[in-house]
């Protein structure tokens, strides 16, 4: 090769080179990174369970990990409700209406589990539509509400889920285990709330549950 050739071929390889690694860095970002962490307590945690069973029989937290289950046939969380059964828990003390939200959790899954809601955005109270994201366990599959497919073979591992909620921006955003798998819109304005658990959905197991540990909520 001739010696006038090298400088030609050496900026190709390092411009190649950069261009990759700036590529890596931001496919390995943390998506919390620019976001403040919001310091909760277990006052924050809110559980809603069937009305007419105590706490015990749906949930345990243990360890640093929260245990949430619940049947087909069980009441509702509320004695005047006409939803499905729940036990989830709602992160009170901090509904937003405007700025950069996230929510940040590992979630386990055991097999079985299927037509169950396993994390929420929600509206306020009274709203229709309900909620502007809703995370939903399929057959292992996990989906935005029944569409998009966020993580295949959920079953009895541990993943990581991070879901960031640009009021302003009127847009969504999904990560698991790091991987942006997801954005969508926004359902307009409102007073906002996260929440995580089993919620019966659509075609719905016998008995549902999920497990948590690790809950964060962060702003920007």
């Amino acid at each position: 090769m001739a010696s006038s050739a090298l400088p030609v071929v050496l900026t190709a390889f390092l411009v190649s080179f950069f261009l990759l690694k700036d590529s890596v860095l931001i496919c390995s970002a943390d998506p919390t990174d620019g976001f403040r962490l919001i310091p909760l307590t277990e006052s924050n945690f809110l559980l809603q369970k069937p009305y007419n069973l105590a706490s015990a029989d749906r949930y345990s937290y243990s360890n640093g990990v929260r245990r949430l289950w619940v049947f087909s046939t069980d009441k509702p969380f509320k004695s005047d409700s006409s939803t499905d059964p729940r036990t989830e828990i709602r992160i009170k003390g901090y509904d937003y209406s405007s700025g950069v939200w996230q929510f940040e959790g590992y979630v386990f899954v055991p097999s079985g589990t299927s037509g169950a809601s396993i994390m929420q955005i929600h509206r306020a109270e009274g709203e229709k539509p309900a909620t502007d994201a809703m995370l939903r366990v399929y057959d292992g599959e996990l989906r935005f509400y029944v569409g998009a497919v966020l993580e295949n073979n959920v079953y009895n591992r541990w993943i990581k889920l991070n879901v960031i909620h640009d009021v302003d921006g009127n847009k969504l955003t999904i990560f698991v285990d790091g991987v942006m798998k997801h954005e969508a819109q926004g359902r307009g304005r409102s007073d906002f709330y996260f929440k995580f658990g089993v919620y019966g959905q659509t075609g719905e197991s016998k008995r549902m549950e999920s497990r948590w540990r690790d809950v964060k909520i962060f702003k920007k």
